[in-house]
């Protein structure tokens, strides 16, 4: 059955709400624990949908896993890997698992892998990861909807990337640890995230530097060198802008804890300049208040330290009530203005022009019947949501348990009214779907 969320807007939040495990951290280190012989152990463990595919993804190269719910942490046992494939059927549904590539290169020198999925926001190409992949001496080809690679043995290389791919240049730092001399990425991504899985890797015995600057070296180590480990994934920073965002648009005020602040420096410039109140209480906690209209914003997404583009849609949604004309330009993907035709039903006034949109702020926003056709697409329907007058309802919320931890509840402990309720059945309300459980473990 398909599940919904009803949200009754205009209440101001306020409280305080605990930021989860970094999604976009936590999938790239389950797949790093695949190259070191042993059990290894993630903590700070979201409990999402995405976190139930990637440890399918690994169970089926034959890695033994557990998850502990209480201490939010999961164990992988790479000890014996039985496979190097990595089937349409779990890859297609998100794309984050296509890193099992690089891991599985390294670790076995081959791999069988699925072309990726995930959330429909634009053409997001493969190309850079496998040319990285045969930079290192890998033959790669794709036959069937699958990426087959394999090499006799990997060499370090230097290799430049075209544009600062957060995937290839994860796929290709995980395929080096195991190579023969130094690799160096030129224009590498330099992402948070990225610098977590340096820290994952090294902490193994990987020898890396650079991570979080344009150019990494990984200088390759023996198999023997890789030992199993415990690590902390870091906060999500996306989750966390987009809780900033909602105490925004309610003219509400909270404190948001387990956070990095420095990891949402340009967001929270932005949102400054917008009229937010944001102030750092401690080195993991700010409290975000506005008390005022907000005024009309430019952003322009880029790669980090840029404005993130998986904020952009909740930028927008604060923007629809801002005093003035906003332009948003969407400089890295092709379909994440997704978020405008359900703006539109409540009352948003939005001119979009290829990858420009033009919001002109209204007075308020109206509740409506909404859908979400991507993840970040459905967070910042729930954010206009809570702004609006009246009532929402926002379907296809799947996209949203992909990426936000037991979203309404968080959201109900600040001051939402907010339920989710099966489709069929408007009457029965779920309080618990879309996140693990053990069983599904």
């Amino acid at each position: 059955m398909t599940q919904n969320i009803r949200i009754v807007g205009g209440k101001q939040l306020k409280g305080e709400v605990s930021i989860s495990g970094a999604k976009n951290a936590v999938l790239k280190l389950m797949a790093a624990a695949l190259l070191a012989k042993g059990e290894s152990k993630i903590y700070n463990v979201p409990e999402l949908t995405d976190v139930v595919i990637m440890l399918d993804v690994i169970k089926q190269l034959g890695a033994k896993t557990s998850y502990d719910k209480e201490e939010k942490s999961i164990t992988i046992d790479a000890t014996n890997l039985t496979s190097v494939k990595a089937s349409y059927e779990l890859v297609s549904r998100m794309r984050a698992s296509f890193v099992v590539l690089g891991a599985l290169v390294g670790r076995c020198k081959e791999a069988i892998v699925a072309m990726p999925g995930g959330c429909a926001i634009g053409e997001r190409k493969v190309d850079f990861h496998i040319r990285g992949l045969e930079a290192l001496g890998t033959n790669v080809k794709i036959e069937n909807g699958y990426v087959h690679a394999k090499a006799r043995k990997l060499v370090g290389n230097d290799i430049y990337l075209d544009i600062p791919s957060v995937g290839a240049t994860e796929n290709i730092m995980l395929a080096s640890v195991l190579a023969e001399g130094a690799t160096r990425i030129q224009n590498a991504a330099q992402e948070p995230e990225i610098i977590d899985l340096a820290n994952f890797l090294n902490a193994m015995g990987a020898d890396i530097i650079g991570a979080g600057t344009s150019e990494i070296v990984i200088n390759g180590v023996k198999q023997d060198d890789l030992k199993p480990i415990e690590y902390t994934t870091i906060p999500d920073r996306i989750e966390a802008g987009t809780y900033m965002a909602a105490f925004v648009a309610t003219r509400g005020k909270g404190i948001i804890k387990n956070i990095f602040p420095n990891h949402l420096t340009f967001y929270t410039s932005k949102l400054s300049k917008m009229g937010a109140d944001i102030k750092l209480i401690d080195p993991t906690s700010i409290e975000v208040s506005c008390k005022k209209r907000l005024e009309a914003i430019n952003i322009i997404t880029q790669p980090y330290p840029g404005f993130p583009t998986d904020l952009q849609s909740m930028a927008m949604a604060l923007a629809t009530t801002a005093d003035g004309v906003s332009i948003i330009t969407e400089s890295l993907y092709e379909n994440r203005f997704m978020q405008v035709p359900e703006l539109r039903k409540m009352g948003a006034d939005i001119h979009q022009e290829r990858n420009h949109a033009l919001v002109k702020g209204v007075k308020n926003l109206t509740g409506a019947n909404l859908r979400a056709s991507d993840l970040r697409a459905g967070a910042s329907l729930i954010i206009a949501a809570l702004m609006a007058n009246g009532v929402s309802t926002i379907d296809n919320i799947y996209h949203i348990d992909r990426g936000y931890e037991l979203i309404e509840e968080k959201f109900r402990m600040i001051g939402a009214d907010v339920v989710r309720f099966e489709q069929d059945d408007t009457a029965t309300i779920s309080q618990s779907k879309g996140n693990l459980s053990e069983s599904q473990l």
